[in-house]
């Protein structure tokens, strides 16, 4: 019965809603629908490619330059200084953190005393084309603790050391004596360096190999929580850890 009379009630006032509404002229109701957001200025994702890369993004750096972004998680964020000698790749990370590619994506690989990768993503709704980067290696860049780097593939069909366009990784590493740097390190480290690897800690096996274009400069502890979360075979947190970037200046 209380269901009938919840449909019945309704019924019964329709008429005289009808009646009232012929009295006087029905207002127009606001239909106006939200301006669409501002469209990020730079090069078109699907746009990119090995070939172009290098040419559209020194461009866009130069227009629409960038030094801090702000890396947030649910274990804490990291604010990370982006590098002026490698534009390439800084001008890359500015332009998919403003395009919002990093913010559909997760750290996908962590390797406890290693380093925790991420930006890859398989739910990404924006389309972008798979472009690589030619290397920017610098000799004073290294992987020390907190280093900001881009991962790169293909091993010997990639003997340009061309990196990838979204899958970066920040280094975790362990500390260890100068010897043991030297003594893993494929080039020569400076003293300073080697210093840093004893006190600080890092991966200097990669020195050389990878482009290093950035680095953590607060939210160190946050890579240590990232490093911890369980994994599962594929050293993918068991749990997602998701990504939000956002450029700050």
């Amino acid at each position: 019965m209380i269901r009938f009379h919840s449909f019945l009630l309704p019924l019964l006032a329709a008429p005289l809603l009808l009646a009232a509404c012929n009295q006087g002229t029905p207002e127009t109701a606001d239909v106006t629908k939200p301006a669409p957001p501002p469209e990020v200025p730079g090069p078109d994702l699907m746009a990119l490619a090995d070939s172009n890369a290098a040419q559209l993004l020194l461009a866009y750096g130069r227009e629409y330059p960038g030094q801090e972004v702000l890396l947030q998680t649910r274990l804490g964020d990291m604010r990370i200084r982006l590098y002026d000698d490698t534009p390439i790749h800084t001008a890359n990370f500015l332009l998919l953190s403003r395009k919002g590619v990093f913010n559909e994506s997760v750290f996908n690989r962590v390797v406890q005393g290693f380093a925790i990768q991420g930006g890859g993503s398989e739910r990404r709704t924006i389309a972008m084309r798979s472009y690589r980067l030619p290397p920017e290696i610098r000799p004073q860049h290294f992987h020390k603790r907190g280093a900001l780097a881009m991962a790169r593939y293909d091993g010997e069909m990639n003997p340009g050391k061309l990196s990838s366009n979204n899958d970066f990784y920040i280094v975790q590493g362990e500390k260890m004596s100068a010897a043991q740097a030297q003594a893993s390190a494929v080039r020569p480290l400076t003293p300073e360096q080697a210093k840093t690897y004893e006190t600080l800690g890092g991966t200097p096996g990669l020195d050389g190999q990878y482009t290093v274009f950035g680095e953590v400069v607060e939210g160190l502890d946050v890579i240590d929580k990232i490093a911890n979360e369980p994994v599962g075979m594929d050293k993918w947190p068991v749990t997602d850890v998701g990504i939000k970037v956002k450029v700050l200046k």
